[in-house]
């Protein structure tokens, strides 16, 4: 990174990838994937209310049944069970140790399997620790999957026409996700140029210290400079015209009141099997 860079070299590097070619946005959004053709707005709008009906209960039959219809759905629509585990491998990580406390500490009901000091282990606490895990990925597994391929440029399209989100707040959210992705080019370039200098190896606990205060400094000098860059291109003053025309179709509106029918149906069959069970409710 040069110390002293010119306007326009400054503008060039940093506001680059805002307004991507149509090129670009073909190879980030393949033809194949089912879920491209949907506007982001609308698979934000799918995943909330898909989550908001299971929020409500804490039983294993409305969770199960939800995840079940959704990987269903999901591989009907032609997505592969690779590309969802490369989805969701966080998530099928961490969902476990979500219901592991509950296991250990749950309020003692039935049938008692084991109990040490804090720590009891019964029926009720197996239950809703099961309830738990399977809740996490019900609600966890449809957003990522739907979520996590949005191209960022077509987000922000969506929530500046269709949203009417303030132009400077759109631009801002999609500048710094954009700049996210130059952070670990910033860290290898840093950890070159101190090596260079004979200023420490970035993989002791001093360069593991030192790093993270120049990558902020770095993001900040970065910041900066996109901020004026967008400045004297006006951003924020006067009517904003859209390159790309962002609005909401009948299929967003089905996949919207599918995701949101998907979990009513859920809960509605643990209300008519008698497993439903209300948030707090013996827990």
């Amino acid at each position: 990174m040069s110390t002293a860079p010119t306007a326009d070299h400054s503008m060039g590097d940093d506001t680059a990838g805002l307004a991507p070619s149509p090129t670009a946005q073909h190879t980030r959004t393949p033809a194949r994937d089912p879920l491209a053709s949907l506007n982001p707005l609308a698979l934000w709008i799918a995943a909330a209310l898909a989550s908001l009906p299971l929020l409500t209960s804490i039983d294993l039959v409305s969770g199960a049944t939800a995840l079940g219809v959704w990987l269903v759905v999901f591989l009907a629509l032609g997505i592969r069970p690779r590309t969802m585990l490369a989805r969701t491998w966080p998530l099928l990580l961490a969902a476990p140790l979500s219901g592991l406390s509950m296991l250990l500490y749950a309020q003692p009901g039935g049938r008692i399997h084991l109990s040490w000091w804090l720590v009891t282990i019964s029926d009720n606490s197996i239950e809703l620790a099961a309830a738990i895990t399977v809740r996490v990925l019900a609600i966890g597994v449809p957003a990522l999957v739907a979520l996590v391929g949005i191209d960022p440029t077509r987000l922000a399209d969506a929530l500046g026409q269709i949203a009417r989100l303030p132009a400077r707040f759109v631009v801002g959210a999609l500048a710094a996700v954009r700049l996210a992705g130059v952070l670990a080019a910033d860290h290898r370039s840093l950890a070159r140029a101190r090596r260079a200098r004979g200023l420490g190896d970035s993989r002791s606990l001093r360069g593991a210290l030192s790093l993270p205060f120049a990558l902020v400094v770095a993001a900040v000098r970065r910041g900066t400079m996109l901020a004026t860059a967008m400045e004297a291109r006006a951003f924020g003053t006067g009517e904003r015209t859209w390159a790309r025309p962002s609005r909401l179709r009948r299929r967003d509106a089905v996949a919207i009141a599918c995701a949101l029918g998907v979990s009513l149906a859920a809960v509605g069959l643990a209300v008519a099997t008698g497993a439903f069970r209300l948030v707090g409710a013996g827990g």
